[in-house]
């Protein structure tokens, strides 16, 4: 039983993370807007910009938007081969063999019985 509230509180959590990124990257770039304007803002060395690690803010919302719109892409393509590839059915025809008998009469000879019949091969399915 515990093993499968841990399942479910996992998925949840990764449908939360894909659903709310843009939300976890507000709430990180708030949290440590001090070290990002300070190491990681492109305009660091010009206070004039009073630009505060928005730049770097900005790089992030845009990588995550790519991120989801590549995700939907992919999505896009999964269900078109879903739906055109393996949604496909064929559909072959049965195809029947039946043996053909001989209906001489046995010879009873010390040699073995050979089979004279000449076999077929059944047909093609593209032909």
């Amino acid at each position: 039983m515990r093993f499968r509230n841990f399942i479910a509180v996992f998925l949840l959590a990764a449908l939360m993370l894909s659903t709310f990124s843009r939300q976890f990257i507000y709430a990180g770039f708030e949290l440590n807007q001090k070290y990002i304007s300070s190491t990681l803002c492109e305009n660091r060395d010009k206070p004039e910009l009073h630009c505060n690690g928005k730049c770097y803010l900005a790089k992030k919302l845009k990588q995550a938007e790519e991120k989801e719109k590549k995700q939907e892409q992919d999505g896009q393509k999964k269900s078109f081969q879903e739906h055109c590839i393996l949604k496909t059915t064929v559909t072959l025809p049965a195809l029947t063999y039946t043996q053909k008998r001989s209906a001489s009469a046995e010879i009873s000879s010390a040699l073995p019985v050979r089979n004279t019949e000449v076999l077929v091969p059944p047909p093609t399915l593209f032909s």
